[in-house]
């Protein structure tokens, strides 16, 4: 399920998913985020549980009381999903939107997955070789972690903004991953059972701040440095974190272009590590480091004007002006 968390006006967050298989009056079916009908699972859920369905049991609000629901919050929003996908199959748009049921993505405001993370945003730094190169490092023998305050988390569409406090702001598009099961000492065979699912973070860093400081929260956390989204998609559509392509593009040109199974250290072993003798909760975010092509390697830094669309093969497009 690719999973997201919207608002309609400025109505309060709600949960919702992209409809599956939907084909939008007669055309092809959506194979963009911006194209697609968003169910709204909770009106969904109480309209199923008027009509007796098993959606009277409690349902999830929001993204972060899914994940730490489990399986049985998990399985009843799949339920939900199931059921309100036939239901646009069979009646249409606009009938559910009259109904309140579903909106186009483009009539929603779009928030993070997981707005303003309650726990932790946890980043890998130099997890690609050929990044920690143009950087003018080794590659590091053991995982590099470092946090991002979880303030910093802004939604798709919204905007990043160039401090006064940077001459050299900088993009770095990434595959995270949110937590879903609480665990201390994770081995590596059994850490990817403890993946709720996967989305996109822009580690947006300023890299004069970065030397500056010498430890890199600083520069990782200024207020909007951590564009997340566009969707949440469950551990069960992506069986291999490792076979994802990922790229970004800056004003449609493409200034990083890898694939995962080019990490050093795969996700598996990143919650491994992190894990040992530390507690990861539901709704913990890791963010798994970057690949080569970094405006600190050309020169090239954002500017006030600049668009950049993250991207990760299967979530999505995360797109994000600068101001």
């Amino acid at each position: 399920m690719k999973l997201l968390t919207f608002r309609v006006g400025r109505g309060a967050p709600r949960l919702g998913a992209l409809a599956e298989s939907v084909a939008v009056r007669g055309e092809p079916e959506a194979s963009r985020v911006d194209e697609s009908v968003v169910l709204d699972l909770a009106a969904i859920a109480t309209d199923l549980g008027r009509g007796g369905g098993t959606a009277r049991r409690r349902f999830p609000r929001t993204m972060l009381e899914l994940v730490e629901g489990g399986a049985v919050a998990l399985a009843m929003v799949g339920e939900v999903v199931e059921a309100g996908s036939a239901r646009l199959r069979r009646d249409g748009v606009d009938a559910l939107a009259g109904a309140k049921l579903a909106i186009a993505w483009g009539d929603t405001r779009p928030e993070a997955p997981i707005p303003r993370p309650a726990r932790n945003v946890f980043c890998l730094g130099r997890n690609y070789a050929e990044h920690a190169a143009e950087r003018g490092a080794e590659a590091p023998k053991d995982p590099v972690y470092f946090t991002k305050a979880p303030e910093c988390v802004i939604a798709p569409g919204a905007a990043i903004v160039h401090h006064a406090a940077t001459k050299e702001l900088d993009y770095e598009v990434e595959l995270a991953v949110v937590i879903g099961t609480r665990g201390r000492d994770i081995a590596r065979d059994d850490a990817l059972a403890h993946v709720f699912g996967y989305t996109v973070v822009n580690d947006v860093t300023a890299r004069d701040l970065q030397r500056r400081h010498g430890q890199w929260f600083k520069g990782k956390s200024l207020d909007t440095f951590c564009p997340m989204g566009p969707v949440l998609i469950t551990a069960d559509e992506i069986p291999d974190p490792q076979a994802l392509t990922i790229s970004l593009r800056l004003n449609g040109e493409t200034r990083q272009s890898s694939h995962t199974s080019r990490m050093i250290f795969p996700v598996a072993q990143c919650i491994e590590v992190l894990s040992i003798g530390f507690t990861l909760l539901p709704g913990d975010v890791i963010a798994t480091g970057t690949p080569e092509g970094v405006g600190a390697a050309t020169g090239r830094f954002l500017q006030a004007g600049d668009d950049i669309e993250a991207e990760v093969e299967r979530i999505g497009v995360l797109r994000n002006p600068v101001v």
